[in-house]
C-alpha cells in the first residue's frame, strides 16, 4: 500500500505529464490533425497496416467512430484503404507517403517544441536532473 508522499507524487507526476502532453499536441502544425487522428496514423505507423474493428478495438472507440476518423484521414490522403489480403468482406488502412510525411511533421514540431523548451528553461545541472528523471519515469512504464 502506498505511503501519502507516494500518493502525493503520483497525484503531481501524472498531472505533469497530462499537462506536457497538452503542450506537445498544441506544438503540432495547426490544423493538421485531431488528437484521435495522430494516435490512430501513429498505431498504423508502428504496428502496420489496420481493419477498421482492430483499429476502434485498440483505440477503445466504436467501429462508426473509427470509420468517421479513418474517412476523415483517407479523405486527406494521409491512408489508403486495400482490400483484406484474406477476408473480402474487410479492408486493411495503410499509411500514404503523405501520411508519413505529416506524421514526420506532427512528430518533428513536438520535438521542436520540447528541445526547445528544455534548452530555453533549464540550466545545465536541471538537464542533467530531467535526463535522470526521463530514466527513472522510462522504469516505470516498462512491463
Amino acid at each position: 500500500m502506498p505511503e501519502k508522499d507516494q500518493e502525493r507524487l503520483a497525484t503531481d507526476l501524472g498531472a505533469t505529464v497530462a499537462q506536457l502532453m497538452r503542450h506537445l499536441r498544441a506544438a503540432s502544425p495547426q490544423g493538421e490533425l485531431t488528437p484521435t487522428q495522430r494516435s490512430v496514423i501513429s498505431r498504423i505507423d508502428s504496428g502496420g497496416p489496420a481493419t477498421t474493428a482492430a483499429l476502434a478495438r485498440a483505440e477503445l472507440v466504436r467501429p462508426q467512430s473509427m470509420r468517421i476518423t479513418l474517412g476523415a484521414l483517407e479523405e486527406r490522403g494521409v491512408l489508403a484503404r486495400s482490400p483484406h489480403p484474406t477476408d473480402g468482406r474487410q479492408v486493411v488502412f495503410s499509411l500514404t507517403a503523405d501520411g508519413r510525411r505529416t506524421l514526420a511533421a506532427v512528430r518533428q514540431a513536438k520535438h521542436n517544441w520540447l528541445a526547445v523548451a528544455i534548452a530555453d528553461r533549464l540550466t545545465a545541472d536541471e538537464q542533467r536532473t530531467l535526463a535522470t528523471a526521463t530514466g527513472l519515469i522510462r522504469r516505470l512504464t516498462q512491463e
